[in-house]
């Protein structure tokens, strides 16, 4: 079951659609998703959206909770076939953690599949793992992904080596395809795994 499990990376303030697009895509082709966090507890995503209602700036609204499966502390990176860094402001309050920055130099270090969308960059960012790097993100986050050394593409799906990024989650539809993609072929090299996507049953 090693390659067949993906993290998913949140915290409090973790975007609802972020997260939950990706969380439901990989168990399309028979992934596990392992959502990761600072300590195994329920948290608190939220909605951003910008309203049309005058603001010229993101509104945030509470969205669903989540339980955490794992935290950052307990990973064993070698056990998994990729990871997703969701966006919201979770970012910004768990790119310090030390577990979090050993975890994602790892999958970087080894070419594994790596995903990030809106916020999500500010992790790999603080990891010096984007130097060099071509990534969409959300434009505010221009800065953190340049200050860096990374390269910043207003697009719905950039792809660099192993890295594949969209802006926000409106750009889901464009880049989780070659995420998926990479996912498959990280399965497929590692493992004698046969089996298929869960069918629905009328």
């Amino acid at each position: 079951m090693s390659y067949n499990k993906v993290l998913i990376i949140i915290g409090d303030a973790a975007e609802t659609v972020d997260t939950l697009y990706p969380l439901l895509r990989v168990q399309e082709d028979g992934f596990v998703p392992v959502v990761a966090a600072p300590e195994v507890r329920r948290y608190q995503m939220v909605l951003h959206e910008i309203p049309a209602l005058g603001w010229d700036i993101t509104r945030e609204y509470e969205g669903y909770t989540m339980q955490a499966n794992v935290a950052f502390r307990e990973i064993d990176p070698t056990q998994y076939a990729g990871i997703f860094f969701s966006g919201g402001r979770a970012p910004e309050y768990i790119r310090d953690d030390e577990d979090l920055l050993r975890v994602t130099r790892y999958f970087f270090d080894h070419d594994k599949p790596v995903a990030s969308v809106c916020h999500g960059v500010e992790i790999p960012a603080r990891a010096d793992r984007v130097r060099g790097r071509r990534m969409a993100t959300v434009a505010k986050c221009r800065f953190d992904l340049e200050v860096c050394g990374g390269i910043y593409a207003d697009a719905p799906c950039v792809i660099d080596r192993n890295l594949v990024s969209g802006r926000t989650w409106h750009d889901h539809g464009q880049y989780m395809k070659a995420w998926m993609e990479l996912l498959i072929a990280e399965r497929k090299r590692n493992t004698d795994w046969r089996g298929g996507a869960p069918s629905c049953q009328n």
